[in-house]
């Protein structure tokens, strides 16, 4: 027999290290279980024909019950083996070719095992396992007492030996858990759950090196019988009985890892590993959630409930919200390290819920519109992450940031001394409020929704004054004085500009405003780039229809035609009349329905500006007969050739200031009066236009006395010393800002034009239905109307249509309409 191998004890770090040596201690033990198997159920002979392969390839023989037993009997199988190996040698005596099979017969009596036997491994057995559980060096083998196992499980004995074994580790485990140093209420809590895990980890180690002895039973007796557990559950089952019953220390343990978890969470350094191996400890008891899991996400909450609570009086809400973010990360290496992935979920959802969802509505009100406004997008980024973690988050931070939008909006919609800037302001935040929903909000259509939604509602809290100043932005950028940006920013721009025209009601306004802009830019020639202009319309067209721009585009028409005519009206001119050779006359042919409509204005032209309009006239309507044109001398502008002590200059002058200089000709000094009474140009005009010509940058004529203001009684004579180094120089003219009369005329325009609209709808309506009650008939004319009404104004239309005839009131329901063929 083999020298008795030693069983050292291993500590905490001895298991781990050495987990590869148990590992091939299990493997040595299932490789010699198939072999004893063979033998038991194979019966005598086979035994014998084991043993004497063996013998063949390795020079040595299987242990047999004689050393299994010590002093008992030997059990002989020789004349078996002799038999088996004269057949064996038959075979290899054949010649090739020959095939012969061996006859394998059982044992004529079954063997037995000695007296007293049993009861002497018991004892061995019982001996190894105490030694084991007290970490004392083993008596015996582990081959020895494996094959004892072996032995007493072939003999109908594994019952016995399962209720020992279970027997001895239940009194193992009962010994252990009744130790003073476990249960003693004196002991540090943390020396407590080391005292804990040694156990743990020294039973654990305990079960397996047991299991190996006895794994021929594990692997036999144990599968046959479903109703019992196999030697490692046995363990864990009875581990977990009695400490669960001994509610002391199990109160301790889990008080212990509490106590461990809360210090780590205020910032002290803990031992992980110890943490980790006593939760697996609770996991593998299947104790886990009930004796540890509620008390750890009870203590979770009163924790962060407390803290969150102090956090939101103590700080800001973007330092709140990195708060917030640490605790998350902190939660999720716990879970990382040693927690166990069920908890995970409950875990979050808690933290969550008393860091966030508590104070949902309280973080929203103290910093959303501070992050709002100060564009701070790294903290909006972390405030939607974190909303969109708990329920109801990402739709109450929609309805904030739609407040917040609506009320900054409103501010730069209704104040008017913010006109000037609205709509510069307006794209301003356009863009900071889409970056914010693109960056931020990762582009979530709901934010998008509810953008689009608060930019329409405040926009039109003002009535037709944002459409005015959008129309009026439009033509600041379109006009050839906007040299600042390129025609790719050009694009950009009335791109972001349709965003707001979008949302506007009053569409009809801006139509309005826009043609009176857009016919200045065409006569004057002020356009920056035809290409821009009909990329404006092209937008317009696109958004509103063909009818919207039905007008703008007969305006592009006329200019185009108008551009022939002077064409003809030049060779014809220069093939019949001689007295024009020296003018060159541009006319610009406007057809009235698409311009916008001009007060005639008389005033006293000169000879040479009489003649070829009259030429003009008749060319024009030789061709066009039937036709009539009126003058429009308010939208004339002329080049001038005018003579100073310096040189000979260009002038570039509105036909009003071509008047005017050409009085010099005549007369050098000329008074205010003389001036308004040669000219009749309207007094307003005349005050600006020479203001434009003796008070601006080129001054060619000079005003006395000085000053800003032009005076009745004023004298004005010719500038001849004026100089400059531009030959050709354009004299703007003074603009007269536009008046709150002129301002009116263009939205009572605006107005009758909507009611000839209603008026048109309506009729349409009740022709179709013949027959309408006067609700179903406001219902339908909202549907169909495109700008904001009242139901009172459609109501006063309605009344005004019954008085012209076109339909009338039911006789016997007063609320009902009839319509009138």
């Amino acid at each position: 027999m083999s020298a008795a191998k030693k069983y050292k004890p291993m500590d905490t770090t001895e298991l781990h290290e050495n987990t590869e040596n148990i590992a091939a201690c299990l493997k040595k033990a299932e490789n010699v279980a198939p072999t004893a198997a063979a033998a038991s159920s194979l019966g005598r002979s086979a035994f014998a024909a084991q043993n004497m392969n063996s013998a063949s390839t390795n020079g040595e023989r299987l242990p047999n019950f004689s050393k299994l037993g010590g002093s008992h009997g030997e059990i002989r199988t020789a004349s078996t083996t002799s038999n088996l190996l004269n057949r064996v040698g038959a075979i290899h005596n054949s010649k090739p070719g020959d095939v012969k099979k061996i006859v394998i017969k059982n044992f004529k009596d079954k063997p037995t095992l000695p007296d007293n036997y049993s009861k002497d491994t018991y004892v061995k057995l019982e001996e190894a396992v105490i030694a084991i559980q007290l970490s004392k060096p083993i008596k015996y083998s582990l081959e020895e007492l494996y094959q004892a196992v072996v032995n007493m499980c072939s003999h109908k004995m594994d019952a016995q030996l399962y209720a020992k074994l279970k027997e001895l580790t239940e009194q193992h485990v009962k010994r252990n858990i009744k130790l003073k140093e476990l249960t003693g209420g004196s002991m540090d809590k943390l020396i407590l759950l080391e005292k804990i895990n040694h156990w743990w980890l020294s039973f654990c180690q305990q079960m397996i090196m047991i299991r190996s002895i006895f794994l021929y039973m594990d692997r036999t007796y144990v599968l046959q019988n479903s109703s019992i557990h196999s030697i490692w559950d046995m363990g864990l089952d009875l581990f977990r009985i009695h400490f669960a019953q001994n509610s002391v220390v199990q109160k301790r343990t889990v008080d212990g890892l509490l106590t461990l978890i809360e210090k780590e969470r205020q910032g002290s350094t803990v031992d992980r590993g110890l943490l980790k191996s006593l939760v697996r400890m609770l996991c593998d008891l299947q104790i886990y959630t009930s004796s540890f899991e509620e008390k750890f996400l009870d203590a979770t909450n009163q924790l962060y409930k407390a803290e969150s609570q102090r956090k939101m009086q103590e700080l800001e809400v973007p330092e709140y919200l990195q708060h917030v973010n640490k605790r998350l990360a902190e939660e999720n290496e716990r879970l990382r390290h040693y927690l166990d992935s069920s908890t995970k979920h409950p875990l979050i959802y808690n933290v969550e819920k008393e860091l966030l969802a508590e104070h949902l509505t309280s973080i929203l009100q103290k910093g959303l519109d501070s992050l709002l406004e100060d564009n701070r997008l790294s903290d909006l980024t972390l405030l939607y992450g974190l909303l969109s973690r708990v329920k109801n988050g990402t739709s109450e931070l929609c309805g904030n940031f739609n407040g917040f939008i609506k009320k900054k909006g409103r501010t730069i919609v209704i104040d008017p001394e913010k006109d000037k800037s609205m709509v510069q302001d307006l794209l301003d935040f356009k863009d900071k409020m889409d970056v914010i929903v693109r960056t931020c909000f990762e582009h979530n259509e709901k934010f998008t929704n509810s953008l689009r939604e608060a930019f329409e509602f405040f926009i039109n809290q003002r009535a037709n004054k944002p459409a005015e100043l959008i129309a009026k932005y439009v033509d600041m950028k379109l006009r050839s004085g906007n040299k600042g940006t390129t025609d790719e920013e050009l694009e950009k721009t009335l791109d972001k500009i349709m965003v707001l025209f979008r949302f506007i009601h009053g569409k009809d306004v801006f139509e309005a405003f826009y043609k009176k802009d857009l016919a200045k830019r065409l006569l004057v020639g002020k356009s920056a780039s035809v290409d821009s202009e009909k990329s404006m319309l092209s937008k317009l067209k696109q958004e509103c229809g063909g009818g919207f721009t039905s007008k703008l585009e007969g305006m592009f028409k006329d200019m185009e035609l108008s551009r022939d005519i002077n064409i003809a009206f030049r060779g014809h001119a220069l093939s019949n009349n001689r007295d024009v050779h020296n003018l060159d006359l541009c006319v610009s042919i406007l057809t009235m329905g698409y311009w916008p409509t001009y007060a005639p204005t008389e005033v006293t032209m000169p000879p040479q500006f009489i003649n070829p309009q009259q030429i003009f006239n008749k060319f024009y309507l030789e061709k066009h007969s039937g036709r009539k044109l009126q003058w429009q001398p308010t939208l004339g502008n002329c080049m001038l050739r005018a003579q100073f002590d310096a040189g000979p200059k260009e002038l570039l002058v509105s036909l009003f200031q071509a008047l005017v200089l050409l009085l010099f000709n005549d007369k050098p000094v000329l008074s205010y009066e003389e001036i308004l009474a040669a000219t009749l140009i309207e007094d307003g005009e005349l005050r600006r236009t020479l203001q434009s010509l003796a008070c601006g940058r080129a001054r060619v004529i000079t005003k006395t006395p000085k000053g800003r203001e032009i005076l009745d009684g004023d004298q004005f004579d010719f500038n001849n010393e004026f100089t400059n180094k531009l030959f050709r120089i354009k004299i703007n003219q003074i603009q007269m800002k536009e008046t709150n009369e002129e301002q009116k005329a263009t939205e009572e325009r605006v107005f009758q034009d909507r009611q000839y609209q209603i008026d048109a709808a309506i009729v349409r309506i009740m022709k179709m239905r013949k027959t309408l009650s006067h609700n179903l008939l406001i219902t339908e004319l909202f549907n169909q109307l495109t700008f904001p009404v009242k139901p009172a104004d459609l109501k006063k239309r309605i009344e005004s249509l019954i008085d012209r005839d076109y339909m009338e009131r039911d006789k016997d329901n007063q609320n009902q309409y009839n319509y009138v063929a």
